[in-house]
């Protein structure tokens, strides 16, 4: 490339913002050209800075999610790099991003000079991952989750239509507990930690019929 890459920024947090201005201004061939402080200000401003690379974090408060804002940032002519820096790193999370069009996925744990690089290689096209992100992309390969058993799948349709433990498990004839340990195994195949997180992942799947 050349000249620096331009970079936008798009964090809920003003003070998380600020920080990685200030960190960036010490990197050499970035150049911060705007902040943004939902999905909707990063699609607006990226269609107005034309940014060789986004800097997006996945909760972004009440408005669009960090995975909608990169979905539509991709399909968009010229299409920005979408860098994904977030503290978030469950299998949902990950997945979801890179089936939007991130480019790469890094935690806010990684040293400075991990991130610049991660940018400059983001900007050429190129993938890049935090470590413990690779291992888990490449773990979940090796032993892919199982299928969802009938019985789940039921399971996980109630929980999309925003019903409750209580509720599921009468319309379904079996008791709470049963249903607990249902939805324990429906986390663990979708690698999920919430309701939410299992419905998500269930409709970018597309699992619920």
């Amino acid at each position: 490339m050349s000249g620096p890459v331009r970079l936008l920024l798009c964090d809920d947090h003003a003070v998380v913002r600020a920080g990685l201005r200030a960190l960036v201004a010490s990197a050499e061939g970035i150049e911060v050209v705007g902040e943004a402080g939902s999905g909707e200000e990063a699609l607006v401003m990226t269609a107005q800075l034309r940014p060789d690379v986004v800097l997006m974090d996945l909760q972004l408060g009440d408005g669009m999610d960090g995975v909608t804002a990169i979905r539509q940032l991709t399909v968009r002519q010229p299409a920005p790099r979408v860098l994904v820096l977030t503290m978030f790193d469950t299998d949902a999370d990950i997945t979801r991003a890179i089936e939007a069009g991130a480019t790469g996925y890094l935690l806010k744990a990684e040293r400075p000079e991990e991130l610049f690089a991660a940018v400059h290689s983001a900007a050429r096209g190129r993938t890049a991952l935090s470590p413990p992100v690779a291992d888990r992309l490449l773990a979940r390969m090796r032993s892919p989750h199982p299928s969802l058993s009938a019985r789940e799948r039921e399971i996980l349709a109630q929980l999309a239509r925003g019903l409750g433990n209580r509720e599921i498990a009468r319309a379904l004839f079996i008791s709470e507990a049963t249903m607990k340990t249902h939805l324990g195994r429906i986390y663990g195949k979708l690698g999920v930690e919430t309701r939410a997180g299992a419905v998500a992942v269930a409709k970018e799947r597309r699992l619920l019929g």
